[in-house]
């Protein structure tokens, strides 16, 4: 019997995380999190589900306003613990530019 168990766990895939975040260790990156908040920080480390580690955090805040449009407002987190089912989005600062939205209508 213990071997019925032992070749059911050959017969389960490993579960492998999507995404490959090493190369991103000790560099920028930048994070949008479900239900709007956008941050950057250096990574620092992570797990499987995506709980990441950001070092000289930096939060960016939105108009109240206008819940999609960042302000020029920001405020210093420091070292943060980010929850993995939180997390909508990660990527590089390293070659990440902005540009304008195109589908919204131009003045």
């Amino acid at each position: 019997m213990a071997q019925e168990g032992g070749d059911k766990d050959k017969d389960r895939k490993k579960k492998e995380s999507i995404l490959d975040l090493s190369k991103y260790l000790d560099k920028k990156i930048r994070v949008k999190f479900h239900g709007g908040r956008e941050a950057s920080g250096v990574l620092k480390g992570y797990d499987p589900l995506l709980n990441l580690v950001l070092d000289g955090t930096t939060e960016y805040l939105r108009d109240p306003d206008d819940p999609y449009r960042l302000t020029e407002d920001s405020r210093q987190l420091g070292l943060v613990v980010c929850r993995g089912t939180a997390v909508v989005l990660i990527c590089p600062l390293d070659g990440m530019e902005a540009i304008p939205n195109p589908f919204v209508a131009h003045e």
